[in-house]
């Protein structure tokens, strides 16, 4: 009789022929968090993963697991011989331990058998254990549509009895649908954002855009802790910092105002899409969400998209803030990214800014300054880290 953690991947299962490259990758996720803990054990059989649990830290351990994209179910099982006898004293335990922390009145038996070796079919298990639990226990019932308790057994190799079943993030296993360079501001939009695509199986690379010393140093280090707190659920993340001040100071000297947040946004996006050129990305993400700000304004939005070819990934473009703030506070960066340090797009912002730019307007004001010559020097003046959660 041995504990056993039963780790169940969602979309995963669907994946055909290509299954096994998704349950490797998202093994491999697993070995990244479950090292650190100490727990380098686990295999994967039937589809799923199994980690037995010896002397390990059990909370430890599925708080760690609740972090991995790919993972849709988790439950911590009782392995035990495929013994009927056992199977229904074990089922018993199970139950009395669950009616005991949630009082309970009702129960059904759920049994799934893998080894059809066995005599018993599924439905036959289900009504042995359940007539066993109903003779050995005082006011509890069955309720085969609305159960207080679900009782599950599986017959594989082994036996396995088990009553909770914790939802995870869902989604895909980490690098298993290519790499993204996410712009990535200190506010609550962006790590967002980033963590919505990273969730479909995206490896996220992420720049930052800074005007020091007009922005501060603190603002940077905020922005590095977004990285870090992300880095928790989407692996190490490599961090680009652009100084984009030189920029801003042109656009300031020798545009119209009212187009500086525009010229500057093409600017970003423009060099984000170089950077993730360099570095293996096929898309951008931004966390911009329609009519939010002025640069936001669907006129504001093709403007942008103009600068590159490699599209861009906006999964927050319909939400409202408070969906945004909603999964910010689920996943730990809303209380960072409400620190009060200001980032470059609060410098020389213009006070009336256009909400409906024209492209031709836009590029003529873009031919007033060298396009060419500040990308080239902005390039060149990259700094680069990679940011990993501190275990």
């Amino acid at each position: 009789m041995e504990k056993m953690i039963i780790i169940r991947s969602g979309e995963t299962m669907l994946k055909g022929k290509n299954r096994r490259f998704f349950e490797e990758k998202l093994m491999k996720s697993v070995r990244r968090v479950l090292k650190p803990l100490g727990c380098d054990t686990f295999f994967l059989r039937h589809n799923r993963i199994y980690v037995p649990l010896s002397n390990q830290d059990e909370e430890k351990l599925i708080s760690a697991l609740m972090r991995i994209f790919g993972i849709d179910l988790i439950s911590i099982a009782t392995q035990i011989p495929v013994d009927m006898d056992i199977i229904k004293k074990t089922a018993l335990d199970e139950l009395l331990k669950a009616v005991q922390s949630t009082g309970a009145k009702t129960f059904k038996v759920q049994t799934k058998r893998t080894d059809k070796s066995f005599p018993l079919n599924s439905q036959e298990i289900s009504y042995h254990v359940g007539g066993f639990l109903l003779s050995n226990t005082e006011g509890l019932h069955v309720d085969v549509h609305n159960p207080d308790i679900m009782l599950y057994v599986e017959i594989k190799e082994d036996a396995y009895v088990f009553s909770d079943r914790m939802r995870g993030l869902g989604g895909l296993p980490r690098e298993t649908n290519g790499k993204a360079m996410l712009l990535l501001s200190g506010g609550i939009d962006s790590p967002v954002a980033g963590w919505l695509v990273a969730k479909r199986g995206v490896e996220v690379k992420a720049v930052h855009f800074h005007s020091y010393p007009y922005t501060s140093q603190e603002a940077l280090d905020k922005v590095k802790n977004l990285a870090k707190i992300m880095s928790g659920y989407c692996g190490p993340i490599q961090l680009f910092s652009i100084n984009l001040l030189p920029f801003q100071q042109a656009v300031a000297e020798n545009c119209p105002e009212d187009e500086g947040t525009i010229l500057v946004r093409r600017m970003m996006t423009r060099l984000g899409e170089a950077l993730a050129l360099q570095h293996g990305c096929d898309a951008l993400i931004t966390g911009e969400s329609l009519g939010q700000v002025a640069s936001q304004t669907i006129q504001s939005l093709r403007v942008t998209n103009e600068t590159v070819d490699m599209p861009i990934f906006r999964p927050l473009i319909a939400m409202d803030k408070y969906q945004i703030i909603d999964i910010a506070r689920q996943i730990d960066t809303y209380e960072t990214s409400i620190l009060p340090f200001e980032d470059c797009c609060t410098v020389f912002l213009p006070r009336r800014p256009v909400t409906k730019p024209r492209l031709d307007a836009i590029k003529n004001s873009e031919a007033l300054i060298d396009l060419a010559k500040f990308t080239t020097s902005l390039l060149d003046s990259v700094d680069e880290e990679w940011i990993k959660e501190e275990v």
